[in-house]
């Protein structure tokens, strides 16, 4: 853990006066999170960076070690959109959403959870976690209907109706890190796989897992309101407060759907929900640990 929080946010190296300020900060969150549950969407530009990868997984394997039951959910649209190029597939979207045919669900299929997935998987145990890869298929662990958007025939696209964390939760109990890749069966009846958007998926696991926190890693510092101005940045957000921002343009674009996500979650009972940087090295520790928190928290 040293090597990881030695530094200040500027790189320079902390003294012993200004290590024990961290230690002592970081001692009640340690006792506080111990036994609970954290699930974690990760994707977007963390996923793409090795070093930001990297560091992401340390940070896992740390909250892991010290007795905190991480899920890892994870998504993977740019590794889809390479591999679809490679074949000389054009990808196609429709409102946002991925024109899902047949060709295209078996690549997402091949892509999310025998590549990303295994990926992941290594590199957790290589940085000395015990980890399991799960698809939404495993177990029956995601159950989800066709969609349509505004109607559209988005193909193979799904929402998930059901979640059924029985493995999930034999596997926190043995003090395994799950990583779910968001590919999930059809109800009953229903053979085929469907594509499901990973946060709205890691959103219902949240609630189906009655976790303590559900933490979005995305490409922004959180919610802002001026998006050119880091420095406007809105640290805590009642859920109360969220019809309005998203009413006067607050909240906007892209961050909509994120923040939909975390209201799903705290309808369902996760009392704290987070949209944090994931381009920010150990930003899960720093939201974790300190009193300064990172990103918006929606609670």
């Amino acid at each position: 853990m040293s090597n990881i929080l030695e530094e200040d946010t500027r790189g320079r190296s902390l003294d012993n006066e200004h290590w024990s300020e961290v230690l002592v900060q970081a001692m009640p969150y340690f006792k506080q999170w111990v036994g609970k549950t954290v699930v974690v969407k990760y994707g977007g530009n963390a996923m793409l960076n090795e070093e930001l990868k990297a560091a992401v997984m340390k940070d896992i394997v740390l909250l892991s070690t010290i007795g905190i039951k991480v899920v890892l959910v994870h998504g993977g649209g740019p590794e889809i959109n390479k591999m679809l190029q490679r074949v000389g597939k054009e990808s196609k979207f429709i409102n946002g959403l991925r024109y899902t045919d047949g060709e295209t669900m078996d690549i997402v299929e091949m892509v999310l959870t025998g590549k990303l997935n295994k990926d992941i998987v290594r590199i957790l145990l290589q940085e000395g976690g015990r980890a399991v890869g799960l698809s939404g298929v495993d177990s029956g662990l995601l159950t989800a209907k066709k969609i349509e958007k505004d109607g559209v025939d988005l193909g193979f696209v799904g929402e998930v109706v059901e979640v059924h964390p029985e493995i999930v939760n034999s596997l926190l109990n043995g003090n395994f890190i799950p990583v779910i890749s968001t590919v999930a069966m059809g109800e009953k009846g229903d053979n085929s796989l469907y594509n499901i958007n990973a946060d709205t998926a890691a959103a219902k696991i949240a609630v189906a897992l009655k976790a303590e926190k559900f933490v979005q890693l995305t490409n922004v510092p959180g919610i802002l309101t001026n998006v050119d101005d880091p420095s406007t940045l809105l640290a805590r957000i009642p859920m109360a407060n969220v019809p309005k921002l998203i009413e006067d343009g607050t909240i906007a674009g892209g961050m909509i759907p994120k923040v939909e996500c975390c209201m799903i979650a705290l309808n369902g009972g996760v009392p704290r929900t987070h949209i944090i940087d994931g381009r920010v090295s150990h930003s899960l520790l720093i939201e974790m640990f300190s009193d300064r928190g990172i990103g918006t928290m929606i609670y």
